[in-house]
């Protein structure tokens, strides 16, 4: 099955290491990073979706992070 995550955080170091974590545990990127200003807490944000083929079968309670 194909497995989906968006990952985003705050435009600081520790978005590019979440997304480094993903692509060494057998991630891929899956289209452009984004970058959109976060009016709320008036921080920029970031985000990059991710995809990961796995055996087994898709259900919503898969925890995604651990795979």
């Amino acid at each position: 099955m194909k497995l989906y995550r968006f990952l985003s955080e705050d435009d600081t170091s520790a978005f590019c290491h979440k997304v480094s974590a993903a692509l060494n545990n057998g991630w891929e990127l899956y289209g452009e990073p984004t970058y959109a200003h976060d009016a709320t807490s008036g921080v920029m944000r970031c985000g990059q979706a991710v995809v990961k083929e796995v055996d087994g079968d898709y259900t919503p309670d898969l925890k995604l992070s651990q795979q």
